[in-house]
């Protein structure tokens, strides 16, 4: 059986007034592109502008460990963003569930996305099976129906942690899903059942921190590991 995907999610909070100092760090990271097992990294700022989140996907486990044995220092070096942000969350784990939607690949989601929608969640102890299973069941094909998503991913960061993430094809598309959609589905999930605290985001992604890939097969919706 194929080893998961591995995500990682990014969380800082930007110092006043350093916000181009932090971009131009962030830009800096595209040097990463070539380096084997990832995937794809993307972000932008949230709608505070003071916080930059960022999501990448990686391979497998071991690729991104070998990261960050081998560039991940020198590259956070040359970005040289630490004097840019108050505060910097990191967690990471792995891909458990993959939506559809209209990009045949992960990669290629990540690649033509203008919207990233997360939604942090930690669950009450022992829902995790059941909260996988709405999101197979209840918010996958209701967002495919909605149109405009390209691809989704949950990605567990701890035992009772799971980070929903969507990509979008349009600023637009989102806004209508938001508004027909969602609730429906949102009342279909019953999510306090689940749900003991929920961080959402909605974030417009700048095109010049989208870090390429290769175009490697791995990330086919069709061969994710459940």
């Amino acid at each position: 059986m194929m080893a998961p995907m591995w995500g990682k999610w990014i969380n800082c909070r930007v110092r006043p007034g350093a916000r181009a100092d932090f971009a131009a760090g962030q830009r800096r990271w595209s040097a990463i592109a070539d380096q084997p097992g990832l995937l794809g990294q993307l972000g932008g700022w949230d709608g505070t502008g003071r916080r930059a989140l960022l999501y990448a996907l990686w391979a497998d486990r071991a690729g991104y460990d070998r990261f960050l044995r081998e560039r991940h220092d020198a590259i956070a070096t040359e970005a040289a963003q630490q004097g840019s942000w108050e505060s910097i969350r990191v967690a990471a784990g792995p891909v458990v569930q993959a939506f559809p939607g209209t990009a045949p690949t992960l990669p290629d989601a990540l690649r033509h996305a203008t919207v990233l929608r997360a939604a942090d969640c930690r669950l009450h102890p022992g829902c995790a099976e059941h909260f996988l299973a709405v999101q197979r069941d209840v918010w996958a094909p209701g967002m495919a129906a909605a149109g405009g998503l390209l691809a989704g991913t949950v990605t567990r960061l701890a035992a009772d942690r799971y980070l929903v993430t969507t990509l979008w094809t349009s600023p637009e598309a989102h806004t209508a899903y938001t508004t027909h959609a969602f609730p429906a589905l949102r009342a279909r999930a019953d999510v306090p059942v689940d749900v003991a605290t929920l961080t959402g985001h909605v974030v417009p992604l700048e095109p010049s921190w989208h870090v390429g890939w290769a175009g490697s097969s791995v990330g086919s919706l069709t061969g994710v590991r459940r």
